[in-house]
């Protein structure tokens, strides 16, 4: 195995253009290096096969996946309630549809999951994480709500991303704008 981890994460994110564009089935070594353009057979010197590789690319878009620290701390600023929450999950779900292949490729990963059982840990570990992660940001945040309303805003604004980025025309940005600030009134009234 090759352990140059600057080229094992610019064919990680190549995997990842490949496997939303192409879907599971074309996720091969050769795919990936053509998507890297890199010498045909490199990605087959750093994983050792493609169950390797799936994983792996499971575990790249959450690294991706996350705000910046500038982010992070402009969400901590301001009065911490119900408006701030609403654009907190509005700033969410345009980062997340910003990575439309790291979404859509998640998308593909979790359905290959139930046929791969080290992807399905993998994933089950990194998005326990994430929902994890999220409900102690918002306990220590001081917005409003508890631990059920960000599992609730998790499952629907998920779901919303996963009708968005397919079908960018479902729902208009003033429609989309109005179900997240709905998802929050009514994730908090809960």
């Amino acid at each position: 195995m090759r352990r140059n981890p600057e080229r094992r994460q610019a064919l990680i994110d190549a995997a990842i253009e490949v496997l939303a564009r192409e879907g599971a089935r074309g996720l091969t070594f050769r795919a990936v290096d053509a998507e890297a353009a890199v010498p045909s057979g490199t990605a087959s010197n750093y994983f050792a096969n493609r169950d390797d590789l799936f994983t792996q690319v499971g575990g790249r878009i959450y690294e991706r996946l996350p705000p910046d620290e500038a982010a992070i701390a402009r969400n901590q600023e301001g009065v911490q309630d119900r408006t701030r929450y609403a654009e907190l999950m509005h700033e969410l779900v345009d980062r997340v549809c910003a990575f439309n292949s790291g979404y859509l490729a998640l998308l593909e990963l979790r359905l290959e999951s139930t046929r791969r059982p080290e992807l399905r840990a993998v994933l089950t570990r990194r998005i326990r994480e994430d929902i994890d992660a999220n409900i102690g940001y918002h306990a220590a945040s001081g917005l409003p709500g508890d631990s059920t309303s960000v599992a609730l805003l998790y499952l629907a604004l998920n779901r919303l991303i996963v009708e968005r980025l397919p079908l960018p025309d479902l729902f208009t940005e003033r429609e989309i704008r109005e179900l997240v600030e709905a998802a929050v009134r009514r994730s908090l009234n809960a």
